[in-house]
């Protein structure tokens, strides 16, 4: 299986640079992944597609402004750092541009010095395992000099970061949004209780090892970065209960459905707990518990559209999207949205 076989053409002015002002407004693609056939309407319309007692499933992650942008010590380098995770008390692994100004032991001020970072080592694809200093709350320091880290497709100045959260964002720890997400309002997640379809909670941070371009030829030689995920027990309770009730699991973007890929026994039952995945999910994968899916519509060659490939079909998605770049579908992470079932 070749990356190549994951790649289409998309006009660059497809790319959604804002986002919508409704979030619920986007374009809604429904994908029969038996059959093949699409249909188009509004993001709203999910309403339709949902059955009492389906289970919806969502990752309430919340990203951080994780992006700084400060000074090598004693020059006037500009440094742009991007925090990928926590490793341990005030040490994150990094990704840092230009890395050749930033070698074991240079210091980066940020912020007029309120915040300090000292770089320890060089760990896996370059990236810098960075201790910082500071007085107060790593948090609140972070909130007033951070960035949200927009993917680098995305070129407009985002005017509220909000817009970057999904409405249920809860857990800090993200460095890059769960998309799939961002098209539901309050009002519609109280609509979509109200017809008898639950909502469960699954948390993983997403890293940027999701978003990584697949540099070989030969997908099975790609290795995916690990990323931290929780379920607590009331929710897994709640999905395998769905499961026995003959009710649907509906992951809500890729970041769910590699969660409770990751915690799923072979006989379809989620294991509560937290820990690390890798997950790597492409075609000949045999899905353990999930039902449907809703996402957007993701990079050509890239991990995202391998994984909604081995779900609903690689031709039927990559016929999918010729579709959406035809109908003018907006694309990736402030784009229109794909349910699978």
């Amino acid at each position: 299986m070749k990356t190549s076989d994951f790649y289409y053409d998309l006009p660059e002015e497809l790319i959604a640079q804002d986002p919508l002002e409704d979030r619920s407004a986007s374009r809604l693609m429904h994908l029969d992944r038996e059959t093949g056939e699409v249909s188009h309407g509004h993001f709203r319309d999910i309403l339709t597609y949902l059955k009492a007692g389906d289970c919806l499933v969502i990752n309430d992650t919340k990203v951080i402004p994780a992006r700084l942008y400060g000074h090598k010590e004693g020059t006037d380098a500009l440094i742009e750092i991007l925090l990928l995770k926590r490793r341990e008390n005030d040490i994150w692994e990094t990704l840092v541009r230009p890395g050749k100004k930033c070698r074991p032991g240079a210091v980066i001020n940020f912020g007029d010095g309120i915040l300090k970072g000292r770089v320890l080592e060089v760990v896996d694809d370059g990236n810098r395992l960075i201790q910082f200093e500071y007085e107060g709350i790593f948090e609140e320091i972070l909130d007033r000099l951070g960035e949200m880290p927009l993917p680098p497709y995305i070129i407009h100045k985002l005017k509220d970061k909000n817009r970057y959260q999904t409405v249920y964002a809860k857990h800090e720890g993200s460095a890059a949004a769960p998309t799939a997400g961002l098209h539901f309002t309050e009002e519609l997640l109280r609509e979509v209780q109200e017809r008898g379809v639950n909502i469960a909670h699954v948390t993983l941070h997403v890293g940027l090892g999701t978003f990584r371009p697949v540099k070989v030829e030969d997908v099975t030689r790609h290795h995916m970065h690990s990323e931290f995920y929780v379920i607590e027990e009331s929710q897994a309770e709640l999905i395998n209960s769905t499961k026995k009730s003959g009710g649907r699991i509906i992951a809500v973007g890729t970041t769910s459905c590699r969660t409770l890929e990751s915690a799923a026994e072979e006989n379809g039952t989620l294991k509560a707990g937290s820990g690390w995945t890798d997950i790597f999910i492409y075609p000949g994968y045999r899905f353990k518990i999930m039902d449907g899916l809703i996402t957007n519509f993701h990079l050509p060659e890239s991990t995202l559209i391998m994984l909604v490939s081995a779900f609903a079909g690689k031709e039927h998605v990559l016929k999918a999207y010729e579709e959406a770049v035809k109908e003018r579908y907006r694309f990736f992470s402030f784009g229109d949205a794909m349910f699978i079932e």
